[in-house]
């Protein structure tokens, strides 16, 4: 497997998502000191299972939350995405199903931290042992940190083997191995244990046998002491029927009295039902308007968040028309000070030309006179040098004239270029800032339909977080159920399985009448008692050469009135009908009373296993259940277990049933809850665009 991207959300200093794709070959990340790149290293051992939170260089895991700055609030979660290369299918079992694995570990501050492969909740240690099959992990060698190559040197012939290891694609075989020791620790530790329980059990059995006997004297006992405290308390009740006489007057005016305290009490009840009507819907409108206090906290902190920055792109804007402005009013001044420049150049120009109208017309005549005075040179060399003298100052002024007029159209032009260039910035500065306004009203737009996406999608994610948290809460109690009804319906199924291994017969084995008889539950002792041992005989027709016979009823001797017959609750085959006719159900303390008017052959029996016949004799229950009696319980029991497994199969499929259903809801609610988290991310990365 190969790391192929790296996306960080509110963890330490990137508190915008940031997404780092890790092309194939050599990745390289370049930048000073405290940009983050130690970061980064950090995130990728956290995805991969770091607990330590000295490796986070913090004191508390959730130190990796960004905590807020100057112009930032704190988050309250943060969480790392890591997307590897599996085309190489080099996953488990339940994550090898696509080309990609994406790892993501979420931690929410104060609620520790959770993880996830491909959208699955995932434990911790799954993940360790993932990237310890790949020869990786949270502390790998692999993972340089700063100041680990010295100490790779230093290090011990044991660290070293650990990184010989690793490198040898092992490590996870190592990490299994020391899952199966700690296994088998506990195994042998759950052994021993047994043995102390069986050991303790075979000391609490002979205790039993101890306190059996002890408690067959003890009934005997309570026997005599219930008879004792029986004349006690007629003594005791005699005593207090007088003092009844003496009570019922005082009951009489306690009677008169308590009528006035009881009207009182009926309005006071009055005005605490009225009073606990009220209190719900109080409590009710507290809970929702503290609630409602909450989330206007919350937004009012993000509006002036979202506000401030507004108002900062605002103030750069106006600083920037302000600019805009001042160039514009100096462009301006530039333009008056060329203007009146060339009007002064044109008042100069005009001045040389008056200056300069009647120059040629003095040259003709100078050189006309110079023609005629052409003999008189000499007398007139003088006056025409000073003429020729002033002539040459002429040429040189109107040359210079001429030079001026020239450098003036130039500044002129170069002032009317300036302008023009002026006027275009000037209406560049006025384009700019119009489509700098109108790209302030349209971030500003976008920024409130952002931030309202944001809100909407906040609350959706919170909605699914909430379903996500109520599937997952009922899925597991489901499951919890499941659990519980497969563990009743196992525990049925193997107390039935047992039970019909003891009562089951070897098939060469005589079938006794006791395998035929139905008893009613709770009747077992009196049916075990009436018949005894005789149950262990089987029926003369299934060719057993002794046993029992049906034979004719006989006259039926009533048993007495307040006498139930046995029969009643017994359900038996013909031959026992003349057994079951004569023997009745009474209770202990009517046995020994009915005892005197049974006749021939006829017997009482109690639910508790007594005995009284008619012949005198008188059995007490006692000591340990004959077999018959074991075995009719544990066939009553075995027919209850029949319907109650029944019952516990039905309750079984259905826990099973609204398990799946849980479930399918659960990876719906997750669904929702992943998409609600990726359109948030894409929210907030439109908004910080």
């Amino acid at each position: 497997m190969q790391f192929t991207r790296l996306r960080l959300t509110g963890f330490k200093s990137f508190v915008d998502p940031t997404e780092m794709v890790i092309a194939a070959g050599l990745t390289g990340l370049v930048g000073p000191n405290g940009c983050g790149k130690s970061n980064l290293l950090e995130a990728i051992r956290w995805v991969m299972g770091e607990s330590r939170a000295s490796a986070m260089r913090s004191d508390g895991m959730d130190e990796v939350i960004f905590a807020g700055s100057g112009s930032r609030p704190a988050r309250n979660h943060a969480e790392v995405t890591l997307t590897l290369d599996n085309r190489a299918r080099r996953a488990p079992s339940g994550l090898n199903d696509g080309d990609t694995l994406e790892i993501v570990r979420r931690i929410t501050r104060d609620a520790g931290s959770a993880y996830r492969a491909n959208g699955k909740e995932a434990r911790a240690r799954d993940i360790a042992m993932l990237f310890a099959d790949a020869s990786t992990g949270a502390q790998s060698p692999s993972l340089v940190r700063q100041g680990q190559i010295s100490d790779l040197i230093n290090a011990r012939p044991k660290a070293r083997r650990r990184i010989l290891e690793e490198a040898a694609g092992i490590a996870g075989l190592y990490q299994r191995r020391h899952d199966a020791e700690l296994k088998l620790r506990a195994t042998e530790a759950n052994l021993a244990r047994v043995a102390d329980v069986l050991e303790a059990l075979e000391g609490q059995i002979a205790a039993l046998g101890r306190q059996a006997k002890q408690a067959a004297r003890y009934r005997e006992i309570a026997h005599n002491l219930r008879r004792t405290e029986g004349l006690v308390l007629y003594r005791l009740w005699k005593d207090a029927d007088a003092a009844s006489a003496v009570a019922a007057a005082d009951l009489l005016a306690a009677t008169r009295s308590a009528g006035t305290a009881q009207a009182a009490a009926a309005e006071a009840t009055r005005l605490r039902d009225a009073a606990e009507a009220a209190l719900p819907p109080a409590r009710e409108e507290d809970a929702v308007a503290g609630a409602i206090l909450q989330r206007t906290a919350l937004e009012r902190e993000r509006l002036a968040s979202d506000s401030a920055a507004a108002l900062q792109r605002i103030a750069d804007v106006e600083t920037r028309a302000a600019q805009l402005g001042l160039d514009m009013a100096r462009e301006t001044t530039l333009d008056a000070d060329a203007m009146k420049m060339d009007a002064a150049l044109t008042t100069e120009r005009d001045a040389l030309a008056a200056e300069g109208a009647g120059h040629d017309e003095a040259l003709r005549a100078a050189r006309a006179a110079a023609e005629q005075a052409g003999e008189a040179l000499r007398g007139v060399e003088s006056t025409f040098d000073a003429q020729a003298e002033g002539t040459a100052r002429l040429i040189a002024e109107h040359a210079t004239a001429l030079a001026r007029q020239s450098d003036a159209r130039k500044r002129a032009a170069d002032l009317a270029r300036a302008l023009e260039q002026a006027d275009a910035a000037l209406a560049a500065g006025e384009a700019d800032l119009d489509r700098a306004a109108t790209a302030r009203d349209a971030s500003t737009i976008s920024a409130e339909a952002a931030t309202t996406r944001i809100r909407a999608l906040d609350t959706r994610l919170a909605a699914a977080e909430e379903t996500a948290v109520r599937a997952r809460t009922e899925d597991g109690a489901a499951r919890a159920r499941l659990a519980e009804a497969e563990g009743a319906a196992r525990a049925l199924a193997a107390e039935r399985s047992g039970l019909e291994r003891i009562l089951a017969r070897p098939k060469d084995a005589v079938t006794p009448i006791l395998d035929a008889i139905e008893v009613t539950g709770g009747y077992e002792a009196a049916l075990g008692a009436a018949i005894g041992a005789d149950l262990g005989h089987p029926l003369l027709e299934t060719g057993a050469p002794t046993g029992w016979e049906a034979l004719g009823p006989l006259e039926a001797q009533p048993l007495p009135a307040e006498v139930e017959p046995l029969a009643s609750r017994v359900l038996a085959p013909a031959a026992l009908a003349r057994r079951l006719a004569a023997t009745g159900i009474v209770d202990r303390q009517d046995g020994a009373r009915l005892q005197a008017i049974l006749r021939t052959g006829q017997r009482l029996v109690s639910r508790e296993g007594d005995l009284w016949r008619w012949d005198g004799l008188r059995l007490a229950a006692g000591g340990a259940p004959s077999a018959a009696v074991e075995r009719l319980s544990r066939v009553n029991r075995l027919r209850d277990l029949v319907e109650t497994s029944a019952r516990a199969d039905e309750a079984a499929t259905e826990a099973r049933a609204l398990q799946a259903a849980t479930a399918a809801q659960f990876a719906q609610a997750t669904s929702a809850e992943t998409a609600a988290r990726a359109d948030r991310r894409a929210a907030e990365q439109a908004l910080a665009e």
